[in-house]
């Protein structure tokens, strides 16, 4: 099979993601898979190119060494609104190229104006479309202003695709509020590689780092949007004292809370006490999460996180540790009580309850409930599910409206 995948993120920078893994463990089993993605970090690096060529990435893999995909990405004007309205077109022409040169039999959208684009040539040219839906998409807009038609475009998007599938039972219900049909909605949990947690070796990493073994540390890992609690965490244990006086923070990965930790590492004890490092190859993650007690998924209440539920859930509790994680709607539906999710309120609870779980002896258990939840989520099975969908949608030439 010949899957089409269109996103409007960028493939190579950001993740792993759901996506990720999904589609390289597609490749392992002989399909093959090209990706249409957006350097959508351009802003952060200020280019002096303000025309950015397409360009082909042959052989990119981030989750299986044994996999290749090819990930196209347009040309588009990096000029803040522009870019919006060149990659608006350069992909719609981009998706023509690849459904004339590739042939893909299904095409799998990710995102908004390329998925609108990929509905409908989809839809002309007789090939079903998938919705994989893994965020709140419109919410997401940078530019307030176009959110509105976002929505619009997202709606449409949905109730056209052939299948949707969302990777939570909130997302699920989103999806049809947006316009999704009941019948060709569903949903396709988030898998976890359970055996990568099942060998990793903490101990290395913690003297690696200088972390005592009588430190509690509190984990996080991705990317640091301005919501995720983290500089709250951090000021918390800068500023409790004698309380915290064995409390760290260990977080890896990047984005816009980067610069705020930096900061704060370079005052008093913080260099000391925050342990910050860029991306690390997803094969060391593992190790770690074993290094780690505690992981936070401790963020400011927002919009765009209500309903969504980030892949690193599972993959803390695939390491059989326990998650402290703010009381989200997508969360709590999705994980409910007692399964090793311990919930706060926000980011300013996070301190005071991991010393208490600590002090209190409670977290070996927690971390046994929360492994033993997600024990179901290999991804061996999730792609089965996955692979079955798309074999099914192929064979009946299934193609939405």
């Amino acid at each position: 099979m010949r899957i089409l995948v269109l996103q409007e993120s960028d493939w190579i920078e950001r993740g792993p993601h759901q996506s990720h893994h999904l589609f390289e463990r597609m490749v392992q089993r002989g399909h093959e898979v090209r990706v249409i993605d957006f350097e959508i970090g351009w802003r952060d690096r200020s280019p002096r190119e303000r025309i950015a060529p397409r360009r082909v990435f042959a052989g990119v893999h981030k989750v299986c060494d044994d996999v290749s995909i090819t990930v196209v990405r347009p040309a588009f004007i990096r000029v803040r609104i522009l870019d919006y309205l060149s990659s608006a077109i350069s992909h719609s022409l981009e998706i023509r190229r690849q459904i004339r040169e590739f042939r893909p039999d299904v095409v799998v959208g990710l995102g908004i104006l390329n998925g609108f684009a990929g509905v409908w040539l989809s839809w002309r040219r007789r090939i079903p479309f998938v919705y994989y839906l893994i965020d709140t998409l419109h919410r997401l807009v940078p530019e307030p202003t176009f959110r509105g038609l976002s929505k619009v475009l997202e709606e449409s998007n949905l109730h056209r695709s052939s299948l949707v599938l969302s990777i939570n039972q909130s997302l699920h219900d989103y999806a049809l509020a947006m316009g999704a049909r009941e019948g060709q909605s569903k949903v396709l949990h988030a898998g976890v590689d359970l055996a990568r947690y099942d060998s990793a070796d903490g101990r290395r990493i913690r003297s690696k780092l200088g972390l005592a073994e009588d430190e509690l540390v509190l984990f996080f890992m991705g990317w640091m949007y301005p919501f995720s609690g983290l500089v709250e965490v951090a000021q918390a244990i800068l500023g409790g004292g004698l309380s915290t006086k064995n409390l760290k923070l260990l977080v890896v990965g990047k984005g816009p809370v980067w610069a705020g930790l930096q900061t704060l590492r370079k005052d008093g004890e913080g260099g000391n006490r925050i342990v910050t490092l860029e991306w690390l190859p997803y094969a060391q993650i593992p190790a770690y999460l074993a290094a780690s007690d505690i992981c936070l998924l401790a963020a400011l209440r927002d919009k765009v996180m209500e309903d969504i539920v980030p892949i690193k859930m599972y993959e803390y509790m695939a390491a059989a540790k326990p998650v402290l994680a703010t009381r989200l709607p997508g969360l709590v539906r999705e994980f409910g009580e007692g399964h090793g999710v311990v919930y706060v309120d926000g980011p300013e609870q996070v301190v005071p309850r991991a010393l208490e779980l600590a002090r209190e002896g409670l977290l070996p258990g927690l971390g046994a409930q929360a492994r033993a939840f997600v024990s179901g989520n290999d991804w061996q099975t999730i792609v089965d599910a996955f692979e079955s969908y798309l074999n099914g949608l192929v064979k009946r030439g299934d193609q939405g409206t």
